[in-house]
């Protein structure tokens, strides 16, 4: 990575973390991209892609939030297929996925960087 990529100008601040209701999900546009965000704790915040596979709609920020055992995941409201929130992967369908996104909270600010890499 060079020093520029390192540097503050990829993260995108979005809201303050009290500004998203808990365990309920609102949609941002960060980066050029509809980006669903969950906040779970008081700085336990993550962010999906808001396209829907299985439903091919922009819905996930509408899903509701869990955990399954240490997964937190949102479930889509269209068809159900439940999404963990740290990787996108759905639980249901280890082939299918949302973008999940870098998140970080500083000084409650929330932040969002990059695209994750899919995980193996």
């Amino acid at each position: 990575m060079t020093p520029r990529s390192a540097g503050t100008e990829e993260w995108q601040p979005v809201c303050r973390a009290d500004d998203l209701e808990p365990e309920r999900g609102a949609v941002a546009l960060v980066h050029g991209q509809a980006i669903a965000l969950f906040r779970l704790g008081e700085e336990e915040v993550y962010a999906l892609g808001n396209h829907d596979p299985f439903a091919r709609a922009s819905v996930m920020a509408r899903g509701i939030v869990g955990r399954r055992g240490d997964v937190p995941f949102v479930a889509s409201p269209a068809h159900k297929h439940a999404f963990d929130l740290r990787t996108g992967r759905c639980l249901e369908d280890a082939h299918v996925s949302v973008p999940a996104y870098d998140v970080r909270v500083v000084d409650g600010v929330v932040q969002v960087g990059h695209r994750k890499q899919d995980a193996a």
